[in-house]
């Protein structure tokens, strides 16, 4: 009995030693792929959110006044930064996956011993670290405009990660079901970019009517960008102990899709 329990011991060490290399194989390749073509992936958030802070932060919210108890300037700067996360995360995973899938990268993963599990870890950490990049890229282009200081360093840092996986998620899911490079923009640009848009960035939902309020709830994105901005400026419209539940609960809910969609193999074995 001790012997088999001892060759039962090897194996698993094995098993997890394999795994977590495939694991690493994935990341390192991702964040290759990141630094590689940082002209794409790095830079044109970062000119994008400096105009929004020029436009939107300077010249009309000098005439907007105070928003929230802050400058419009100061209100604005997490919705931002958080919007670039948003973008940045879901764009890695949709393009690489996608990418993969079109090269037939995909089904060698498949058929290999590497777990689904270890597949989807792998491509949601290159999301999460191009998401990363480019909000800390953000946050130093804020500086040049606001003094940007952080309330809770904690909340802050859980709301990125949590906000992070969760688009690198929904990314993973457009990316299996899109059948051509143009299927990948259909939800960013019909979906991701009016919630996003929606989603208090760029207003405080108490200025609108109560019917508005209430609908507003129904937009995940409220949710992200009202607990980081709590951790940002301490202050939010929505309780952000329910922002982290909502949060969890899209998380959850995406990763289960994922492994499911990954072990039928739905859009991805021909």
């Amino acid at each position: 009995m001790s012997v088999r329990a001892e060759n039962v011991n090897v194996l698993s060490l094995s098993v997890s030693r394999r795994n977590w290399n495939a694991f690493v194989t994935i990341v390192r390749r991702e964040i290759s792929r990141i630094l590689r073509i940082w002209g794409q992936t790095v830079v044109p958030p970062a000119i994008t959110m400096s105009l929004y802070f020029a436009i939107f932060g300077k010249l009309i919210g000098s005439r907007i006044g105070q928003m929230g108890g802050f400058s419009y300037m100061d209100f604005i700067v997490p919705g931002l930064i958080m919007m670039s996360v948003i973008t940045s995360s879901y764009s890695n995973v949709v393009s690489s996956f996608f990418g993969a899938k079109f090269g037939k990268h995909v089904e060698e993963m498949l058929v290999s011993p590497m777990p689904n599990y270890v597949i989807l870890a792998g491509y949601v950490s290159g999301g999460m670290a191009r998401g990363l990049m480019v909000g800390g890229v953000v946050s130093l282009v804020a500086l040049a405009f606001t003094d940007v200081r952080v309330h809770s360093m904690p909340v802050t840092l859980s709301v990125v990660l949590l906000t992070s996986v969760v688009f690198s998620l929904l990314g993973m899911i457009n990316a299996i079901f899109a059948r051509k490079f143009d299927d990948i923009a259909i939800i960013p640009t019909f979906i991701l970019t009016p919630l996003t848009y929606l989603g208090g960035v760029f207003y405080s939902i108490q200025l609108l009517p109560e019917f508005w309020q209430k609908a507003s709830l129904l937009n995940p994105i409220l949710y992200m960008v009202n607990a980081f901005r709590y951790g940002i400026l301490g202050v939010s419209d929505i309780n952000v102990v329910y922002a982290y539940a909502m949060i969890l609960v899209f998380g959850v809910i995406l990763t289960v899709v994922c492994l499911y969609l990954l072990r039928a193999g739905i859009g991805l074995r021909s």
